[in-house]
């Protein structure tokens, strides 16, 4: 029998629409829980309780008079520390915006309120989304709640750590390289980074404006596509939204006539055994189920980590320009204009968020310019045209979602290079815009392995249905 925080979300629905429980009681499981195990993982940096119980309390009312406004009406949800949400202390887990009170609500949390979701509160992360560990937070680092004393990936680790201690229902997170797949991997859970410009990104504090997507982080792939659904659609808020037809989900228990394919490129010797070993038991299992598995070329792999190395601390040092102590942020008392900049960031911002802001500013710098950022957009067109032909010929690509498990706390601190080679195969996605969906593989009780499928832009529902035609035959 499973604990009411222990629910998905279609499991809390039915329970809920069946009046077997409440959303008072629901959210006060997740309190409880909070209360014993964040103490230890540190996934959550701030609990709104009284704002959580009314609000769960107001679902309740709605529910007996008929009036229930959804399918998450009443579930509780974590959100991570850098969507913004009306009257809240929102700091993107970094010093300089630590008293920082959010004066709107982003697009996706006005919608989920218009839903009816409970907010739980705002989950630890690496600071400004720089990291793949979250051991760049200001406020202490989160640990796997699969094992202490490893991380639970990043940049959206205390989101992933959270729903996968059973802390809330589900989660929201942010991908700018892989910041929801990756931990969502390392956390056995559901993690999608949609096609960019599905989600709206206002009132997300913008790390690298042409990569960063809100997305869904939870234990089921239902549930995911629940929360997309949910948070989905062109918004005037956000320019970069465009209007395509409404997501409708596509389930299916077979897969015949999906063409899967394993790009070629990604199966070299960086892959550790068991994580091959899982995925390609994952490929065994589509098969299956149907789908014909081919091999394909994708030119450019090895350059996707570099494009995007290089353009997203560019766009990172501009947006992170504006937290300066004067427009956003601690304002270090100073002699002068220099001064309260260099002491106001010096003193509040991490070395990771700073030693990005340091290599995008040198290569948008005069002289630096055309030898990285021109050519790393050059490249980046080269990029999408490669994955656009692979595309033409297979409806999803399939790789491991990372090339190993979670690795120990402190392992690569170091060591930044090692730690940005963990993004690998995911920062594809984000580079050419395209929708991509990890799933958990891999035997039961061992650290976790996800399997990760990209698709064709706007074409979630392919993803969603592999992903959950393999989820139900290996998991139930």
């Amino acid at each position: 029998m499973k604990l009411l925080n222990q629910l998905t979300i279609t499991e809390a629905r039915t329970a809920l629409d069946a009046n077997e429980i409440t959303s008072v009681e629901l959210t006060k499981a997740c309190f409880a829980e909070i209360e014993s195990r964040n103490p230890a993982l540190n996934a959550y940096l701030g609990i709104w309780n009284e704002e959580a119980l009314a609000e769960a309390a107001r679902s309740d009312e709605r529910r007996a008079n008929g009036e229930a406004l959804g399918p998450l009406d009443g579930v509780p949800l974590a959100i991570k520390d850098v969507i913004l949400v009306e009257g809240r202390t929102i700091s993107a887990a970094s010093k300089i915006l630590e008293s920082h009170v959010a004066a709107r609500d982003a697009t996706v949390i006005r919608k989920l309120k218009a839903q009816g979701a409970v907010f739980l509160g705002r989950t630890n992360m690496d600071e400004f989304a720089m990291g793949g560990s979250t051991e760049n937070s200001a406020y202490g680092v989160t640990r796997n709640p699969h094992d202490p004393d490893r991380v639970p990936g990043g940049s959206s680790g205390g989101s992933a750590a959270a729903v996968a201690a059973h802390l809330c229902i589900a989660a929201l997170g942010s991908d700018t390289g892989g910041s929801i797949r990756q931990p969502a991997a390392y956390c056995g859970l559901v993690g999608l980074k949609p096609t960019y410009g599905r989600v709206s990104r206002s009132g997300l504090m913008a790390m690298a404006s042409s990569f960063d997507q809100i997305g869904p982080m939870t234990k089921t792939v239902e549930d995911a596509a629940i929360l997309f659904e949910a948070m989905q659609g062109r918004d005037p808020l956000d320019q970069t939204t465009v209007s395509e037809a409404s997501f409708q989900p596509a389930w299916r228990d077979r897969l015949d006539g999906i063409r899967i394919g394993l790009p070629k490129q990604a199966w070299g010797d960086g892959i550790h055994e068991e994580v091959r070993t899982a995925v390609l038991g994952a490929v065994e299992t589509l098969k299956e189920l149907g789908a014909e598995i081919v091999d394909v070329d994708l030119p450019y792999s090895e350059e996707t980590l570099a494009v995007y190395y290089v353009v997203m601390p560019c766009e990172a040092s501009t947006n992170l320009s504006r937290y300066d102590g004067m427009r956003y942020g601690v304002r270090e008392p100073a002699s002068n204009l220099l001064e309260t900049y260099l002491e106001s960031r010096g003193e509040h911002i991490g070395p990771e968020a700073r030693r990005r802001i340091l290599l995008g500013t040198y290569a948008l710098s005069a002289g630096y310019y055309d030898a990285y950022y021109k050519k790393a957009k050059q490249v980046q067109t080269l990029i999408k045209n490669a994955y656009t032909t692979a595309l033409s010929d297979v409806d999803v690509l399939l790789t491991p979602t990372t090339a190993s498990q979670a690795f120990r706390l402190g392992e690569k601190v170091n060591d930044p290079l090692s730690l940005y080679v963990e993004d690998l195969f995911t920062v594809g996605a984000n580079v050419t815009g395209l929708p991509a969906i990890s799933v958990p593989c891999g035997p039961a009780g061992e650290l976790p392995m996800g399997m990760h499928l990209m698709g064709r832009a706007f074409d979630e529902a392919t993803i969603f249905a592999v992903a959950r035609a393999y989820e139900q035959t290996v998991h139930g």
